[in-house]
Order: structure tokens, then C-alpha cells, then sequence
């Protein structure tokens, strides 16, 4: 079998004599007039009609006068039908035009453009007839047929172009994730949401409990953090008067890869003056089916073997009480010794930055895990919600609602805290956790305190990310995004290629 550069030397002979007979290879313009699906599903209304379609060779087949070629584009294949004395054999190489005889210099991968009439062939293929045939890219390295598979993972994850190419569940993948961004944004904004663009780079960040990047501005000669959260710029503007606001766009947390968390990924957050959580809740319950049903065209799903239907009645679970049934601590009046023990029984781990907050954090996410929803987790503890509104009826807890799906917490939210001493007090709290050594624990941020005392109404807000789609799309989170960070590498056979190129 020859190698990945010895194929990659004969294609770049090809490229070598297709511009010896003066074929510029690799043209700005394309023709296109349909999409290669229009062929078969408009047959009726294009037989006999003249059509342009372009796209990758995925078959080539010739057989004396006569070649076949398969083209695929984003709608599907079609077949091109070449018969000597229909395709132009006097054709203009300098328009990158190709002649029957031509063929043997394609390759499958090549990127071409044909026009001809719509045909049915002996076989009772639906077709192109070409008269006018055209390269539009030749391709030097071959791209794996969906026969031969493209399975190995690393290199699905570094070369993902190849498998959009070849595994067609993938190439489907994102366009289902695409559709759900766009979901969320159409029901927010047929809701009277208002989507504003907040800052990737913070001099202060918050919002979550996550370890920020760190980078330089050089034009401030400061060091900014790349956002964790959209949520203090995005109630800045609740302040500013904006009463419904929301922002979808990437937050940065410098943390591990696990199957539900990537370093940088997708978000949305939304805020909605006079509104409460209950009114959030009811709004956010609305919104998983609207999104569900538009993205997968179903509110049934699988999830780790459990069957999930958005469609059911959300039942509500208390936060103390869902830890009191399973480790018999009371999460308001305990010590960080006892949650330690419990942690311990558990074979969770323990580390020495552990308070209160964090163990009753991994306690309950050893509850969650086992539970198949939908259910919303209510009543929240005050001390690990630094950002939420205390509940009236009981000072200990805070209205915050979070739904759990499949095992999962697919998302925040909660009434506002708007008190700007309240939330000072808080972040001073936090501030005494970080500097204790918990890199995860909020930033305290003067400049909001500041707005908070300019005021603030009464909000809810709420914020999830596209773990939600990875939780109903079945896959893991480097499964469920197109490009996923990785160590770069660089393969023998390419420095092989460029010697004289330092790689």
C-alpha cells in the first residue's frame, strides 16, 4: 500500500501537468447554479434544463469514452455523466476548463464544477450530462473514502475537517449544535430580549467559581482575565436600564477536561428585570422544550440509558433536604469536619482548600449523578451562592433554581442580589476563600458594588451552556465541538514535506 506522501508526490505530479497545459488549478470563481440535491428531489421541473453544480469528487469512474464522477456538496451527492462528443473537448485551460481526456489528472477530493442538462441515464441514474467541465481545487492529500472509515479518535480530533468529511453522524452534529444556538437566541428574542455583546476581557472577572485565564493588554499595560461568566457586565446593563438583556459568545475557565467541561466554550446568559426565580423558572422550563424540539425535533431523549421527556411535569427538590436524606449533615449547622468524614465514606475526594461550601458542593454532585430528572433543584444555601437573592422566608437560603437532567446541572439561575451592601459582604466572604488559596472563588469587584449603589431592579437571570447540547446530542464535550484544544503535534509525513520549513 503506498504512503500518505507517496500518494501526496503523484497528486502533486497531476497539479504539475494540469499547469503545464496552462490550468489554473485552483480559480476564484464558481458558477454554481443548484445544489446537487436539487437534481433528484426537482427532477421534474430541471429535466432537460441546463444546470451548474460543483463540489468534492467522492467517484471517479471511466470507461473509454465514457466517465462517471460522483460529486458531493452540503445538500448531498450527484452524478456527473461525461460522454465523449457531449463534454467540450476543445476547452479553454485558462478558465480552468477540462477535457474527457483530461480525467486521469483528477482525484477524488478534487473540488470541480460541472454544467450540462439534467438527464436520466440507461441505469436510470438522475445526472448531469456535462458539456463544460471545470477544476476548482485539486486536492494533494486524499481524503479517506466513507468506506474506509476515519475512526481513530486522535485523529479525529486534530483533523476534524477529514471527519466532517467522511463520517456523515459528525458532519450532522454541528448543524444540530448551530440549530440550538439559534434556537436559544429566536425564543429570547421572540420574548423581547434584547442581545448585547459584552467583553471577553475583564479587569476584575466573576460570576462563577472557576480559575480564570490570565493574559497582557500592551496598549494599558495590564493584565486582564479572560471571562468566566457573562453575568456582572450583562446586570451592568440591567443597572444601565436594559430590562431584558442576554449574550451567547465563549467564557474561558482555566480547568480540566472532563466529559462535561472544555476550557473554553459556549454560553448564553439572560436577565430580566421584575422578574423573580419562580418567574424564571417557569420562562427557563418553556425554553428547554422550545429549544429541544427545534434542535432534535423530539422532547424524548436517552441519556445514559435513562429515559429523559422534557414534556413531564418538573418536579422540585430541596437542596438541605436532598443532602440531609443522603448523609444525614445538616447543611446549616455543621462542621467542616463532618463534611470531610462524609466525603471520605464516599471515596470523594478530599483536598486541604476544602471549606464547607466546596465538600456540600461535591457531596450533592454525588447525589446528582444517579438522578435522571427533569427536576429543578431549589432552595439553594446562602453560602454557596454569593451572587443570589436571599429567600424572605428563610435567611439561610437563597431563590436560586437549577435544573437537573440526565445526571447533569444543565444551568444557574436565580433572583438577583441588588443589595450592594449584602453583595459587598459577600464578596468579601469570597475574597477570604481566595486568598485562603481557592483559585476559584470570586474576584470582589468594587466597580459592581458601585453600580449597585447607583441601583439596580428587582431581576432574575439565568445562564447555561452548550453542555445542554452535548447531554442531549449523547456525545462527550470534545465530541461536541468542531475544534477542541489539544497539545499541538506535528506528524512525521508533514515535516517529511516541508524540510526546509521550520515546524
Amino acid at each position: 500500500m503506498a504512503t500518505l506522501q507517496e500518494l501526496r508526490d503523484e497528486r502533486v505530479r497531476k497539479l504539475q501537468d494540469l499547469t503545464v497545459l496552462g490550468v489554473q488549478a485552483y480559480p476564484a470563481v464558481s458558477n454554481r447554479t443548484n445544489m446537487a440535491q436539487d437534481i433528484g428531489k426537482n427532477y421534474d421541473d430541471l429535466a432537460g434544463k441546463l444546470v451548474t453544480v460543483a463540489g468534492r469528487i467522492t467517484g471517479i469512474r471511466k470507461f473509454g469514452k465514457l466517465a462517471f464522477i460522483v460529486l458531493k456538496d452540503a445538500s448531498g451527492q450527484v452524478q456527473i455523466f461525461l460522454k465523449d462528443g457531449t463534454v467540450n473537448n476543445a476547452p479553454n485551460y485558462a478558465n480552468s476548463e477540462l477535457a474527457l481526456k483530461d480525467i486521469s489528472l483528477l482525484d477524488n477530493g478534487d473540488f470541480i464544477e460541472a454544467t450540462g442538462a439534467v438527464i436520466t441515464t440507461k441505469t436510470g441514474e438522475k445526472s448531469v450530462e456535462a458539456t463544460d467541465l471545470r477544476i476548482l481545487a485539486k486536492s494533494l492529500r486524499p481524503m479517506p473514502s466513507e468506506q474506509e472509515g476515519f475512526s481513530n479518535k486522535e485523529e479525529r480530533l486534530r483533523r476534524r475537517y477529514v471527519d466532517t468529511n467522511v463520517n456523515k453522524d459528525v458532519y450532522s452534529r454541528y448543524i444540530r449544535r448551530s440549530k440550538f444556538w439559534q434556537a436559544t437566541r429566536d425564543y429570547l428574542l421572540k420574548n423581547n430580549f434584547i442581545e448585547i455583546n459584552v467583553p471577553v476581557l475583564e479587569h476584575t472577572t466573576g460570576g462563577a467559581d472557576a480559575n480564570p485565564f490570565v493574559t497582557h493588554m500592551d496598549a494599558l499595560d495590564q493584565d486582564f482575565y479572560l471571562r468566566i461568566s457573562h453575568e456582572l457586565p450583562l446586570k451592568r446593563l440591567v443597572g444601565g436600564g436594559y430590562e431584558k438583556v442576554f449574550d451567547i459568545g465563549p467564557r474561558f475557565r482555566n480547568e480540566n477536561y472532563t466529559e462535561e467541561h472544555l476550557p473554553e466554550h459556549v454560553a448564553m446568559e439572560w436577565y430580566w428585570a421584575y422578574a423573580n426565580w419562580q418567574d424564571g423558572m417557569k420562562f427557563m422550563t418553556e425554553m428547554f422544550r422550545y429549544v429541544a424540539q427545534e434542535t432534535f425535533g423530539t422532547l424524548e431523549f436517552n441519556i445514559h440509558g435513562k429515559r429523559v421527556n422534557l414534556a413531564d411535569t418538573w418536579q422540585e427538590l430541596d437542596y438541605a433536604t436532598a443532602i440531609k436524606d443522603a448523609y444525614s449533615i445538616d447543611v446549616f449547622n455543621c462542621t467542616i469536619e463532618q463534611v470531610a468524614e462524609a466525603l471520605k465514606i464516599n471515596k470523594l475526594e478530599v483536598e486541604k482548600t476544602d471549606s464547607i461550601a466546596r465538600g456540600i458542593d461535591k457531596l450533592w454532585k454525588n447525589i446528582r449523578k444517579d438522578m435522571v430528572g427533569p427536576v429543578w433543584l431549589v432552595n439553594t444555601p446562602k453560602f454557596i451562592s454569593p451572587l443570589a437573592k436571599g429567600n424572605p422566608q428563610n435567611p439561610n437560603v437563597v431563590q436560586r433554581f437549577q435544573p437537573i437532567i440526565g445526571g447533569s446541572e444543565l444551568g444557574n439561575g436565580f433572583s438577583e442580589l441588588n443589595d450592594p451592601t449584602d453583595q459587598l459582604n459577600r464578596f468579601v466572604e469570597q475574597q477570604k476563600m481566595r486568598d485562603s488559596g481557592d483559585a476559584e472563588a470570586m474576584m470582589l469587584d468594587i466597580d459592581y458594588i458601585e453600580m449597585l449603589e447607583y441601583g439596580m431592579p428587582p431581576a432574575c437571570g439565568w445562564g447555561y451552556s452548550e453542555r445542554v447540547f452535548w447531554l442531549l446530542e449523547g456525545v462527550s464535550a470534545r465530541e461536541g465541538v468542531p475544534f477542541v484544544h489539544m497539545r499541538s503535534e506535528i506528524d512525521d509525513t508533514t515535516r517529511a514535506i516541508y524540510p526546509n520549513i521550520k515546524l
